[in-house]
C-alpha cells in the first residue's frame, strides 16, 4: 500500500466515511500476502518508500499475473525486470495498458501516476551503444521511482571528446549513473570530473578477457576516482533504484 493511499484511510476513517471493519479488511494482507509460491510484501512501499519488483526470470506467467493482479489490488505500481517477450506478450493481453520495453526487458503497468519527489536530475551515461539495455533499466527504475532522467549514450573513453563536450550536462545532474563494459573505465573518468556522486554499472559486454564483466566490475572497484560506488554486473535495476535514493534525500 502506499503511504499517501494509507493516509488517506486513515483520514476517512476518522471523518467517519470508511468504516472501521472496512479498514481492516483493506489493511488484513499487511504486512505480506502469502501464495504459496511467494510471499507478496505488500508492506515495502510503506517500509521502503517503492514497491515489491518482480523478478521475471524463472517465474511462469501464470505466477508472475498472479503477483501483478495481486499488487494491482493495492493500488502499487508494478515494475517487472528481466522478462523476456515470450513472457511478455500474454501478459500484455490480460494488462493491455501496461507497457514493455524489449531492449531491457521490462514491463511496468500503472495504477497511478507516478509522483515526482527526486530533488534533482539523474544523468544516465554509457559507454558504448551496446550498454544501453543496462542503462535503460536503470532509466525506467528512476523513472518509475519519480526521478527526472536524462541520457548521454555511446560517450566512452576511445572518443573522450563525446564525453567532455557535455560537461554542462554533467554538472548539472545531481547523481550519474555510469554504465559501461570492456575494460570498464568510464566511470573513472567521469569520477574525477564530477563532485556528484557516480554509481558505475559492469556490464557483461566485450571480447574474452572481459570475463563476461568480472573485468570490468574489478576495473571500477579499483577506481583511484573518490565518490564512485560499483553496483553489480548489468545491475541496471540497482544503479537506478540507489541514484533514486540519493535523489529524494
Amino acid at each position: 500500500m502506499e503511504i499517501q493511499k494509507l493516509v488517506s484511510l486513515l483520514k476517512n476513517v476518522r471523518s467517519g466515511k470508511t468504516s472501521v471493519e472496512q479498514a481492516l479488511t483493506r489493511l488484513k494482507s499487511l504486512p505480506f500476502e502469502d501464495l504459496g509460491f511467494t510471499r507478496i510484501d505488500h508492506h515495502r512501499s510503506l517500509r521502503k518508500g517503492f514497491p515489491e519488483v518482480i523478478w521475471g526470470e524463472g517465474k511462469t506467467v501464470p505466477q508472475i499475473l498472479t503477483i501483478l493482479k495481486q499488487l494491482r489490488s493495492k493500488g502499487q505500481n508494478v515494475l517487472i525486470t528481466r522478462l523476456d517477450q515470450k513472457k511478455a506478450r500474454p501478459i500484455q493481453k490480460v494488462f493491455p495498458k501496461s507497457h514493455y520495453r524489449p531492449r531491457s526487458k521490462v514491463l511496468t503497468y500503472l495504477t497511478h501516476p507516478v509522483r515526482m519527489s527526486g530533488k534533482g536530475t539523474i544523468l544516465v551515461i554509457t559507454a558504448g551503444t551496446t550498454d544501453i539495455p543496462v542503462a535503460e533499466e536503470a532509466v525506467i527504475t528512476a523513472e518509475m521511482m519519480g526521478n527526472r532522467v536524462e541520457t548521454l549514450f555511446d560517450a566512452g573513453v576511445a572518443g573522450i571528446h563525446r564525453l567532455l563536450s557535455e560537461k554542462k550536462k554533467l554538472d548539472s545532474a545531481r547523481v550519474l549513473i555510469v554504465v559501461a563494459g570492456m575494460e570498464g573505465a568510464l566511470p573513472s573518468v567521469v569520477g574525477g570530473l564530477v563532485d556528484q556522486p557516480v554509481i558505475a554499472v559492469p556490464t557483461s559486454v566485450g571480447y574474452g578477457a572481459s570475463f563476461g564483466g568480472i573485468t570490468a566490475l574489478l576495473a571500477m572497484l579499483n577506481s583511484c576516482a573518490s565518490g564512485v560506488a560499483v553496483v553489480n554486473i548489468d545491475n541496471g535495476f540497482g544503479a537506478g533504484y540507489i541514484a533514486s535514493l540519493i535523489n529524494g534525500l
